[in-house]
C-alpha cells in the first residue's frame, strides 16, 4: 500500500501527462517526416492520412542517386566540419587570452567579437554576393566556410571565454611555480578543464553551419550547393514531391544527430574531468 498522499499522486500524474504531451509534440514531426519519406506520392497525398502502408525506399534512391542529394550532403559535411574545426582552433586561443590576460583594448575587442554575431545575415547577403562575384568565388566551398566562420567564431569565443574564466587562476600560478610554459598551461591544464565549453560551442558551430540556408542559396549554384539548399529546390512548381522532400530532410537530420551524440559524450567526459580535478 502506497503511503503517498492523494494530492501528491495527482500532481505526479499531471506531470507525467505534461511530459508525454511535450514528448509527443517534439517527436511527432520527426515521425511524420520519416514515415512520409517511406510513402509513395499517392499514399503521401491521401486524405485522411494513411497510417498503415507498405514502406518503400524509392524516394531515398531517387534523391541520392538521381537528383544529386548525395553530393550536396558531402558538400554540407565538408563545409560544416571545416567551419567547426577552424572556429574552435582560432577561437580557443582568443578565448583563453581574453579570459586570462589584461591588455589595452580588451573590452573593445570583446565587444567586437560579440557584436559580429548580432548582425542580421540578411543585411550582409548582397555585399557578400557582390564581393564573391568580383573575386570569382561564387559556388565555392571556401566562400561559405569563411562566411560561416565569421558568425561562428564569436560563439566559440563567447562560450569558451566564460569557461576559461571559471577555472581558478591558482592552477596557472601553481603550474608556473613548477616551471610549466604558458603553452603547456593552456594545452594541458586549462584546455582539458574547458572541454564542456568546447563541446557545446562545437555543437552550435556545426549545427549553425549545417542548417544555414540563405547564404547557401545566394552564393552557390551546383558545385558547392548544400543539402538544405537542395531540399528547397524541390519546392518548385505545383507538383511537390513530398516523399523526396521528406527523404532529403531525414538525410539532413541524421548527421546532426550523430554529431550531437558524439559531442554530448565529450561534454560528459569534460564535466567528469573537471569534477575530479
Amino acid at each position: 500500500m502506497s503511503n503517498r498522499a492523494p494530492g501528491s499522486e495527482r500532481s505526479l500524474t499531471a506531470q507525467v501527462i505534461i511530459m508525454l504531451v511535450i514528448l509527443l509534440f517534439c517527436v511527432f514531426p520527426f515521425y511524420w517526416m520519416v514515415t512520409t519519406s517511406l510513402k509513395t506520392q499517392l499514399v503521401a497525398l491521401e486524405s485522411p492520412p494513411v497510417w498503415v502502408f507498405s514502406p518503400t525506399l524509392d524516394n531515398y534512391r531517387e534523391a541520392l542517386f538521381e537528383d544529386g542529394v548525395l553530393q550536396t550532403l558531402l558538400n554540407s559535411i565538408i563545409i560544416a566540419v571545416s567551419t567547426t574545426i577552424l572556429a574552435v582552433v582560432l577561437g580557443l586561443p582568443a578565448a583563453y587570452a581574453l579570459a586570462r590576460f589584461e591588455f589595452r583594448g580588451k573590452k573593445d575587442l570583446w565587444f567586437w567579437f560579440i557584436t559580429n554575431r548580432m548582425v542580421s545575415p540578411i543585411v550582409l547577403a548582397l555585399p557578400f554576393f557582390l564581393i564573391a562575384r568580383n573575386l570569382g568565388m561564387l559556388d565555392k566551398h571556401i566562400t561559405l566556410i569563411l562566411i560561416y566562420l565569421t558568425f561562428n567564431l564569436p560563439i566559440v569565443i563567447w562560450i569558451c571565454t566564460d569557461q576559461f574564466r571559471s577555472i581558478p587562476k591558482d592552477l596557472d600560478e601553481a603550474a608556473k611555480l613548477e616551471g610549466a610554459s604558458q603553452f603547456r598551461i593552456f594545452s594541458q591544464i586549462c584546455l582539458p578543464l574547458a572541454m564542456p565549453g568546447v563541446a557545446v560551442s562545437s555543437i552550435f558551430s556545426f549545427i549553425f553551419s549545417w542548417n544555414e540556408l540563405m547564404f547557401a542559396l545566394v552564393l552557390t549554384r551546383n558545385a558547392a550547393r548544400t543539402a538544405p539548399a537542395m531540399a528547397v529546390s524541390f519546392m518548385e512548381g505545383y507538383n511537390l514531391p513530398y516523399g523526396k522532400i521528406m527523404a532529403t530532410s531525414t538525410l539532413i537530420v541524421i548527421p546532426v544527430l550523430i554529431f550531437a551524440l558524439l559531442a554530448s559524450r565529450q561534454l560528459v567526459r569534460g564535466l567528469t574531468m573537471g569534477a575530479v580535478k
